[in-house]
């Protein structure tokens, strides 16, 4: 099998942000260990797939791939080791084996640092008719400032994840028994590994996690913050503390607020990135619904009038801000009164970033359970009628963007995002091509495409 004694390691990663850190994780333990990795699985001795189980159609997406490699396996390479990794192992961790039997190991979350030992047992062994489960329940592993890791991100643009889990009690959500209980690392970790990425030429620092709004507040003492009452960093590390610890370090960077809660947002926090230059005036924050209702149904803790409310004091108390959110349309008892309200929502709101989601059915998840569902063909059609709406008020936004001066980071030649676009889920804006990859332009919006921006 291995190649003058070095074992030769594919690895497919799929889902999000915060997966594909888990996959960065692994290989930076596989290349520690001396083994090769090889974008081409057909040439790998193990091949590892990094699976997402967050709702329907990604299930399908990582068993569709586990079958290809399993099938790929059988023509090109009959001796390769597949290992399963990721959500859908650490959600099905009993059931997988059984079901596919062709897949030599699972491994869950808390064993992505020890990726390297299972490899090597897998290769050391004969044929072996049983699947390996090196799952354990209830994760508890976090990511450290000297963690191994290889960035499989541009050089200019980089993920942190700053904490891992989540408490939240959302009725449709089958994160918190996949990853477990939130469990922030120490700000003085974040710091690290940010100064040492800034240091390393990295342009845009994303800050990810279940939560990020909840940083810090698990390991404050007493009693677990509630939702909806204010921040105050007094208490402890909290965001507003680690963005102003972020935006001390020296260098030209952005720091962009991704996964945010709207239950934890505060009035200290909302100051906190209007006082910081190098935040981006960019805030993701899932909003899921605005009628009461919904949210009440959802267990989102909090109501369509402290939503309203939030949107207003951070649009007044952060100037230039974009606002990216998520809605789901269809879950259990939705009316077409409550659709009609969210329909309504994003014309007053006018999100800069939006989109919906089609409910999904997960099981083991409380929503699973209630009376009500919908048929799929009306959330379909609640679907499409609110992302007609989506992007038609994009096409207005991006309208008015046409002459104004735009800050970009480019991407790639010809390709740059502003500062109210995300990697890989917001547009792009041309550029010229002969601009500078991985730093910073300013550039003038001459038309627009969709959802995107033509400048120069």
């Amino acid at each position: 099998m291995p190649v003058d004694g070095k074992t030769t390691v594919g690895l497919v990663s799929l889902g999000c942000a915060k997966n594909l850190i888990d996959s960065e994780i692994m290989i930076g333990h596989l290349q520690e260990a001396g083994m090769v990795m090889t974008p081409e699985p057909e040439l790998a001795d193990v091949l590892i797939i990094n699976t997402c189980s967050f709702i329907d159609q990604a299930k399908m997406e990582s068993i569709n791939a586990i079958h290809e490699a399993v099938d790929d396996r059988e023509v090109s390479r009959p001796r390769q080791k597949i290992i399963v990794a990721g959500c859908l192992s650490q959600r099905f961790s009993k059931e997988l084996p059984g079901l596919m039997p062709e897949v030599d190991a699972f491994i869950g979350l808390d064993q992505i640092t020890q990726v390297a030992p299972v490899i090597r047992d897998l290769v050391g062994k004969d044929e072996d008719p049983q699947s390996e489960n090196f799952v354990t329940v209830s994760p508890k592993y976090i990511p450290d400032y000297d963690t191994p890791r290889f960035r499989l991100t541009p050089k200019h643009s980089a993920y942190i994840k700053i904490a891992e889990g989540c408490n939240h009690p959302c009725s449709f959500c089958i994160i918190p028994k996949i990853r477990g209980q939130h469990r922030s690392r120490t700000l003085e970790s974040v710091v690290k590994e940010a100064e040492a990425l800034v240091k390393s030429g990295v342009k845009e620092i994303n800050l990810i996690s279940q939560d990020t709004t909840y940083f810090g507040m698990d390991r404050w003492e007493g009693q677990r913050p509630n939702p909806r009452s204010g921040v105050d960093s007094s208490r402890g590390e909290s965001l507003a503390s680690l963005l102003r610890a972020l935006n001390a370090i020296e260098g030209d960077f952005w720091i962009r607020l991704l996964y945010t809660h709207p239950a934890h947002w505060s009035d200290e926090l909302i100051e906190t990135i209007a006082e910081c230059p190098k935040v981006a005036r960019y805030v993701d924050m899932p909003l899921q619904h605005i009628s009461d209702r919904m949210l009440g149904a959802m267990k989102r803790e909090t109501d369509g009038a402290y939503i309203r409310d939030l949107v207003s004091r951070m649009r007044e108390g952060i100037p230039g801000l974009a606002l990216r959110t998520t809605f789901i349309v269809g879950f259990p008892g939705e009316t077409d009164e409550d659709f009609a309200e969210l329909l309504e929502f994003l014309e007053t709101a006018r999100f800069e970033r939006a989109s919906v989601f089609n409910y999904s059915r997960e099981e083991g998840t409380r929503a699973a359970k209630l009376e009500g569902q919908i048929h799929h063909m009306t959330r379909k059609k609640r679907w499409n009628e609110a992302m007609r709406r989506l992007e038609q008020l994009a096409e207005e936004r991006n309208r008015g963007q046409v002459g104004k001066t735009l800050r970009v980071l480019v991407d790639a030649p010809g390709q740059s995002r502003g500062e109210m676009d995300a990697p890989e889920v917001d547009g792009t804006v041309f550029v010229p091509a002969d601009l500078p990859v991985g730093e910073f332009a300013e550039v003038t919006v001459r038309e627009w495409r969709g959802y995107d921006l033509v400048a120069n």
